[in-house]
């Protein structure tokens, strides 16, 4: 699964343009979903040397990204453009309801052997046939 996490914010606490302090738990949940063979992809709106001193501050604490504001390494496009990447987990402050921290995220993609993770698989596939919108709302 690709997971592309935001920085400022989610990783760390948002202080840009300098590197604020890691959030609890940030850098061993990336850790564990790296050993659990997840692509993570940092997406964040820092560019130029702020973004070169983010990922060398995460692969300092052993977070290598599969890619940095792009769908794949090898992808070429003007970086002083920020747009919005292809991943199936989006991990950011800027969600509605805020940044509910990493255990959280942990829990949403580990608990109950794994049904979250099934039940975002379903909602993608029911987006395929248009039906995403009556699977997210469906009651339990």
């Amino acid at each position: 699964m690709k997971i592309a996490i935001d920085f400022d914010g989610t990783i760390v606490e948002h202080e840009f343009p300098r590197i604020g302090k890691e959030l609890l738990f940030a850098f061993e949940t990336m850790r564990e979903l790296q050993k659990q063979k997840h692509q993570l992809l940092l997406w964040t709106y820092r560019s130029g040397k702020e973004l070169e001193e983010a990922v060398e501050f995460c692969r300092e604490r052993g977070i290598e990204f599969y890619a940095v504001n792009k769908n794949y390494p090898e992808e070429i496009y003007d970086e002083s453009i920020s747009r919005k990447i292809q991943a199936d987990v989006y991990i950011d402050d800027r969600n509605i309801g805020g940044f509910s921290g990493w255990s959280a995220v942990w829990q949403m993609l580990n608990s109950a052997g794994g049904d979250h993770m099934e039940e975002m698989r379903r909602i993608q596939e029911g987006s395929k046939s248009g039906n995403w919108f009556k699977r997210l709302f469906k009651r339990h």
